[in-house]
């Protein structure tokens, strides 16, 4: 959450930004908007103050279950940190749960959501995801693909829409064995 100090901070530095390309930031589609990307900033912002971790405190410990586990699809927008423009896209998780510690499948997408909320680099919410996966139910591996398209490739720059970044963190099982590897990877880019 946002002080009032510092949504005060951002909605200065956006007039000043207003100002330095040429606009006015008193006319009248623009007297509010300060306001509304300060609001804005601490709502896309806000896995700054969330420990993704805490999604995964609630498991099921005596499921007997070790078997593939996948949640495909899972939208996201996170924000570039190097240009501050959106990109979006859509995690796939995959993991191999032992000694039957299951989570909640909402649970690993509110992980996503998590990192996700945070001026970002889509390589580093791969590697992030994956390993506070691995840390906290301590499965047997992990798979996590994410694919995204980045507005600052697509608005600006070499300007290319519709092209996506694909990244993938692979731990544990999934490293050494190559026929379970193989059986994730198929089903993770199964196409519905």
């Amino acid at each position: 959450m946002l002080t009032e100090e510092n949504k005060s901070k951002i909605e200065r530095a956006v007039r000043e930004i207003l100002e330095a390309i040429g606009e006015n930031p008193n006319r009248e589609g623009l007297i509010d908007t300060p306001a509304r990307v300060a609001r804005m900033y601490e709502e896309i912002f806000s896995g700054l103050d969330q420990d993704p971790s805490e999604h995964l405190k609630v498991i099921f410990k005596n499921e007997d279950h070790e078997e593939l586990v996948i949640v495909k699809d899972i939208p996201f927008y996170s924000c570039c940190e190097h240009h501050l423009v959106p990109f979006f896209g859509k995690a796939h998780i995959c993991y191999v749960p032992k000694g039957g510690r299951l989570t909640g499948l909402s649970k690993l997408a509110r992980v996503v959501e998590t990192f996700a909320k945070r001026p970002q680099l889509q390589e580093r919410i791969t590697k992030d995801v994956a390993d506070t996966i691995m840390k906290e139910l301590s499965p047997y591996g992990v798979i996590v693909i994410i694919e995204a398209e980045h507005m600052c490739m697509t608005m600006r720059g070499v300007k290319k829409p519709g092209s996506k970044t694909i990244t993938s963190a692979i731990r544990g099982v999934f490293d050494k064995d190559s026929a379970i590897r193989a059986e994730a990877m198929s089903l993770l880019t199964m196409k519905n």
